[in-house]
């Protein structure tokens, strides 16, 4: 993930599914995406929010496959508001209501290694080493897929212990009116920019032996609806700590929408939860999905990098998923956030503050209720 707004959408979906339905084992970042490595933070928060301080996070390279370690050649093309990289680093402002983790970002520490935040290949061998015999994963992705791309060029055999990979990105051109997402780009009409932003990954994990399902752009755009995502949430007559936070984030991305022209392109964010519910739900949203052949075109100019051919020739076959129940999306997404059941165990940062001003004997109450 690269933490745009919608992966962290995703992220607490993920996390409000039973552990015996899906165990969640690591968060990987990318470092060449939407967000800084700042966004770390929030992620420990609102993994800390749901009592899950379990779970490893690593962040992985900041430079797209074949670019210079401190360079990324595509990562200009991503677009920013006003307030720059503070907007995806405080996650619009809305960071600071979540619960505080104790744990937290930190950069490359000479005098205490053990404390560094850990990388994305050694999470991924920690998470390998837990697998019992004959066990395997399923990955879902919804950035660039730069972390996988080095796993698999570090681990020649990741590949066997991946079940299923779900990837949220990418572009299926049906025809010349249906353009990709890479708006900053004007001579690149057809690219998404997950591929975009590192097109050899893409070429190197989507033309792979591994079975794979696409989530593209042109799906995405079908439950991409602020209106029907906020009214499946308001007409829901109990709430969570974690679908108010929800339905803050997406209203405010609404507004910024509406208000401000820099942020013309907020709705892309809200495409990017079908993955995640997809490989939740499956055949529950009536999906309808193809096989075809695909190929991506990789290194050669900013105006092709990142596009997806369909191609007969193409040796690799990918399932592609084309359509939904859009009603069926949004209930469910709706009622999966505001189900009681594996709910915020800290709502937010005053309930927090609350918490931390009790006396101890009332505070081990508290905690062994939450416990229970």
């Amino acid at each position: 993930m690269d933490m745009s707004p919608g992966d962290f959408v995703s992220l607490i979906y993920l996390l409000k599914e039973p552990r015996e339905v899906l165990d969640l084992k690591a968060v990987l970042i990318n470092g060449n995406g939407w967000a800084n490595s700042a966004s770390i933070d929030i992620v420990y928060d609102v993994l800390h929010m749901m009592g899950r301080d379990d779970i490893p996070v690593g962040l992985g390279n900041t430079n797209a496959l074949g670019n210079p370690i401190l360079g990324c050649k595509n990562s200009y093309a991503i677009p920013h508001g006003s307030g720059g990289f503070v907007d995806s680093d405080t996650l619009y402002g809305l960071a600071r209501s979540l619960p505080r983790s104790p744990r937290r970002y930190m950069s490359e520490n000479l005098d205490h290694p053990e404390r560094r935040q850990p990388h994305a290949y050694d999470v991924w061998q920690s998470i390998r080493k837990q697998l019992g015999p004959g066990e395997k994963i399923t990955v879902l992705t919804s950035g660039p897929l730069t972390n996988l791309a080095n796993i698999s060029l570090s681990d020649m055999d990741a590949s066997s212990v991946i079940e299923r990979f779900y990837v949220v990105g990418g572009h299926i051109r049906e025809s010349d009116h249906e353009k990709g997402n890479v708006f900053t780009v004007p001579s690149n009409r057809y690219a998404e920019f997950n591929m975009f932003l590192d097109p050899l990954a893409a070429k190197m994990v989507l033309e792979s032996s591994l079975d794979i399902t696409l989530i593209p752009l042109n799906v995405q755009r079908k439950v991409a609806s602020f209106e029907d995502v906020l009214a499946a949430l308001e007409q829901r007559t109990q709430h969570t700590p974690e679908s108010r936070f929800v339905h803050g984030l997406i209203l405010m991305l609404q507004e910024l929408q509406r208000k401000q022209k820099l942020y013309h392109h907020m709705d892309i964010f809200l495409g990017e939860v079908l993955g995640a519910v997809y490989m939740v739900q499956g055949s529950e949203l009536e999906p309808s999905v193809e096989i075809k052949p695909v190929s991506i075109i990789a290194n050669t100019t900013e105006g092709t990098d990142g596009q997806i051919l369909v191609r007969r020739k193409s040796a690799n076959l990918l399932k592609i998923l084309y359509d939904l129940n859009n009603g069926v999306y949004y209930n469910h997404l709706a009622n999966s956030l505001t189900n009681n059941k594996q709910s915020a165990i800290v709502g937010s940062f005053e309930e927090q503050k609350a918490i931390w001003s009790r006396p101890q004997k009332q505070l081990m109450t508290h905690i062994a209720k939450d416990m229970k």
